[in-house]
């Protein structure tokens, strides 16, 4: 599959794969606000073989963050909704596993902000890194809007003043010519949707297992991404496109002839 990659101002075709791996994981510098909470896997959250989901991770990284807006007091009262999240597996957490998610911000932008956080054992080993892009919207016209000057300060300290920007890395309708495209229906149901009335980001990564139980040699250390380009809706018909020729992941979601969601996932070493 291949896609349009924005760099900056120039426009380049890339694969999936390259486009994915394209990303910059940013380290941890450690200076301004961090945030960190500690987590069990539970049964809940692990799969038949004991490792975390990586639909359960991206709802502890909503958990985290949620708690850590709500910790700093933040005067900003409008909402954050997630564009892109992005998984770096080193080792996946076991089940009853304690770990440690430590958040703080990678980068701003004018209204949008990348928000890193690192799932780590009690000893200090990094299981997981992971990143997501984070748009302001106001709360009542649901658009994207300025983030608040006292946020700012906060996210540009802890970012050492890196810029960030909000173009998507898997948004294509193309797929090679040279590859067999399977599609198939994604079922909705009543609890994959939230107070904001769209599908929960973390339903999404669903579909990211799915095809990890049917790949059983794709794992860690391995890279998975998930973008959110239009929000799915109650009662819309998905259908997953998929690249059905290679072990990686290369899906996206759609409505119609609209791209709702692009996914990608595969090895890294």
């Amino acid at each position: 599959m291949r896609c349009v990659i924005f760099n900056g101002d120039s426009v380049e075709g890339m694969t999936f794969r390259e486009a994915a791996l394209s990303f910059e994981m940013v380290p941890r510098i450690g200076v301004g606000r961090e945030f960190t909470a500690r987590r069990r896997v539970r049964l809940g959250d692990a799969t038949p073989n004991g490792r975390l989901r990586l639909d359960a991770a991206a709802r502890y990284l909503h958990d985290v963050s949620n708690d850590d807006t709500r910790d700093a007091a933040w005067s900003d009262g409008d909402w954050w909704v997630v564009r892109r999240t992005v998984f770096d597996v080193h080792r996946f957490p076991n089940y009853l596993e304690e770990i440690d998610l430590t958040t703080w911000c990678g980068g701003v932008g004018s209204r949008w902000a990348e928000r890193r956080t690192q799932m780590c054992a009690l000893d200090g080993e990094v299981l997981i890194d992971a990143a997501a892009l984070w748009v302001h919207v106001d709360s009542e016209t649901l658009m994207p809007s300025r983030v608040p000057e006292d946020v700012t300060e906060t996210l540009t300290v802890s970012s050492g003043g890196r810029e960030v920007g909000a173009k998507l890395l898997l948004k294509s309708k193309l797929f090679a010519e040279n590859r067999s495209v399977k599609e198939g229906s994604w079922p909705l149901r009543f609890s994959d949707f939230d107070v904001v009335k769209h599908m929960n980001n973390a339903a999404y990564w669903e579909m990211v297992e799915e095809h990890l139980a049917s790949h059983t040699d794709l794992r860690e250390p391995l890279r998975a991404i998930v973008e959110h380009i239009v929000q799915v809706e109650h009662g819309q018909q998905l259908v997953r496109r998929m690249d059905d020729t290679i072990e990686d992941l290369d899906l996206q979601l759609m409505v119609g002839d609209t791209v709702h969601a692009a996914m990608w996932c595969g090895k890294t070493a």
